[in-house]
């Protein structure tokens, strides 16, 4: 999977916050402590690429927007929130305009050579995105922050304002249903192999 690129954050030029210059430093701290990990939290909540770039701007123009409202240590879990509301958003309107992209075109060899092992990273990947976009969000969110970013379950509630045992059992069954999902998944292969 690949991580963000590293974009210029287009803020709306008059914060709505008390004294600008702290305001403007604020953001940038956000923006350079939290980006690439929004950014991977995003793409693994189902954000296609297409549409990254645009959710990760709208999520720090949001916090820009909201700064007085984000209480001091609690930036990295008012994040995460707005970026679980922003996939979860873009994932409806996709499903209300659904679109024939490149992912539904079926692939074309590369010209190029190709080392086998970035090949096998593709393939993984990809049933990785199939398996993790047919989840539940509430358990996605969980699985994602978990397995993924490698996040405690204590830092997992925190930033969603979850109870840790509600952490817990989300996670025992988004690991479940991983695991329901990639077992369909392996017989369905094994048997499609000629």
């Amino acid at each position: 999977m690949s991580s963000p690129r590293t974009t210029t954050l287009n803020l709306p030029p008059p914060l709505a916050v008390e004294g600008t210059a702290s305001a403007d430093g604020r953001v940038r701290v956000l923006f350079d402590r939290h980006f690439d990990f929004i950014g991977r939290v995003l793409r693994n909540l189902g954000v296609v690429e297409a549409e990254l770039d645009d959710l990760l701007q709208l999520v720090f123009c949001t916090a820009a927007r909201r700064l007085s409202d984000i209480a001091e240590g609690s930036e990295r879990a008012f994040l995460v929130q707005t970026a679980v509301n922003c996939a979860a958003n873009a994932r409806r309107a996709r499903a209300r305009s659904p679109e024939v992209g490149l992912a539904v075109l079926p692939e074309l060899a590369d010209e190029g050579p190709s080392p086998e092992d970035l090949t096998d990273r593709k393939r993984a990947a990809a049933v990785l995105d199939r398996l993790l976009g047919t989840m539940d969000l509430e358990l996605r969110t969980v699985f994602v922050l978990f397995e993924i970013e490698q996040l405690s379950r204590a830092e997992i509630a925190e930033l969603l304002a979850l109870a840790p045992g509600t952490v817990a059992s989300r996670l025992r069954r988004a690991r479940e249903d991983f695991e329901r999902r990639l077992y369909r998944w392996r017989r369905a292969a094994e048997e499609w192999t000629p």
